[in-house]
């Protein structure tokens, strides 16, 4: 599959570039687990089936450790045991905030409570925004097809330089 739009060949789309990676890059400086954001980014990513970012993202996690037995239980993870509470979390508002067609509420005041639980206020908005960027993210990918497979990790690290 072909992209219709080069994206990163773009001067103009590459100023818009800079900058979306560069939010993306302060939610990497929060206190958030590496493995739970990019759990967060590949769950959302799958609901909204973005293979550059599920490439991007599996990638990424197993570059920081991640084993492929919890990325490969990420789609199930209800019903997995590898994941902490905390994780589960996370996931439920990854989901929840992507799917927000879905449900009249959006994020559900039980998942809400869980999250407030496991992540202190710093947390709590850097998973927020996470959850916004990563659908943002999806969503560019996906308009202008930009294909899943060539992803080598930290290869966009020059768009925050």
């Amino acid at each position: 599959m072909e992209p219709r739009f080069n994206l990163f060949a773009n001067e103009f789309a590459m100023k818009m570039a800079k900058r979306f990676a560069g939010l993306g890059m302060v939610v990497h400086q929060s206190t958030v687990p590496v493995a739970t954001r990019e759990l967060v980014s590949l769950r959302a990513s799958q609901i909204n089936g973005c293979a550059f970012c599920i490439d991007m993202h599996t990638k990424e996690a197993v570059a920081a450790g991640e084993t492929v037995q919890r990325l490969m239980m990420v789609a199930a993870w209800r019903e997995a045991t590898v994941f902490t509470d905390a994780e589960r979390a996370a996931l439920a508002l990854a989901e929840e905030g992507t799917r927000v067609a879905d449900a009249h509420e959006g994020v559900s005041d039980e998942t809400w409570a869980q999250v407030r639980k496991h992540y202190d206020d710093d947390q709590v908005a850097a998973l927020v925004t996470l959850v916004a960027v990563v659908n943002a993210a999806n969503r560019l990918n996906i308009i202008v097809r930009n294909p899943g497979g060539g992803y080598e990790p930290g290869m966009h690290a020059d768009l925050v330089n």
